[in-house]
């Protein structure tokens, strides 16, 4: 199976989507819970959200399989991304809602996840590093845009209704000042969605680790809220819920692109 898909485009932006698989290996399906074998927690649609990107230039990076075989925005040595915290972690044995994704007994041991680490999270990264290095190349510098979603309500991760864009930079150290702030102003410039910066959700491990601002290289994260452009309860994509959100994404990886023209 290949671990990920990469479409190579022209512009210095490359959008990666590191929840968005939903494939589980049928050795690994049979362990699991009936309900866990769906892979609710996926970012669902984000790979459609974004594919007008494409047209913009960008390279779009996609994996194969679900957050639950191996979390692609998490260190490979599977330290805390929010301390004192609860998070699900690079192998997660627990879903958003709390219950178990395995079978008591066969959850997966520490050789386990290193062979996930091997197969799955190293060829997503070694592609997603190479892609940067390409970009920056050609054009001297690039932008990483993380694409993510997440129901609106996960109370084991957050209290109340999350906002419905939600832009991590690491507190400002991921991406340079002018650039967040040009971001940022988009959002504030409109009244339909809400919004937060830097609030629960600052950017996982790709913005944080590819994030270098004084080397050319800004990263952004968004956790978009489901709701946003999506029926929660079926995972129905909502085109026309959609295309709202789409013009507020596409005006904001626009700005990414002139920031340091």
């Amino acid at each position: 199976m290949t671990p990920y898909s990469l479409h190579r485009g022209t512009a210095p932006l490359l959008i990666s989507l590191p929840h968005n698989g939903s494939v589980i290996p049928d050795e690994i399906a049979a362990r699991m819970k009936r309900p866990a074998r769906r892979s609710p927690d996926t970012d669902w649609h984000v790979g459609e959200l974004y594919d007008f990107a494409k047209g913009m230039g960008a390279s779009i990076i996609r994996p194969v399989v679900s957050r639950y075989v191996v979390d692609l925005n998490r260190p490979s040595d599977g330290h805390a991304l929010y301390p004192g915290k609860k998070e699900t972690g690079l192998v997660p044995t627990i879903m958003f809602d709390g219950h178990d994704i395995y079978r008591g007994g066969a959850e997966p041991d520490g050789a386990e996840v290193l062979d996930r680490v091997k197969h799955w999270w190293k060829p997503y990264h070694r592609a997603l590093a190479e892609e940067l290095a390409r970009l920056k190349a050609q054009h001297g510098h690039a932008v990483l845009w993380d694409g993510h979603s997440i129901r609106s309500h996960v109370p084991m991760l957050f209290e109340g209704k999350l906002p419905d864009f939600n832009l991590g930079t690491a507190d400002g150290v991921s991406c340079s000042t002018e650039l967040q702030a040009k971001v940022a102003a988009i959002l504030a410039s409109q009244s339909d969605y809400s919004f937060a910066v830097n609030g629960r959700f600052k950017g996982g491990y790709i913005t944080r680790n590819y994030g270098r601002p004084e080397d050319g290289i800004d990263a952004i994260q968004l956790e978009l809220s489901q709701i946003t452009y999506m029926d929660e309860d079926s995972f129905e994509y909502l085109p026309k819920h959609a295309a709202r959100v789409q013009v507020l994404i596409s005006d904001m990886l626009n700005a990414c692109l002139t920031a340091r023209s």
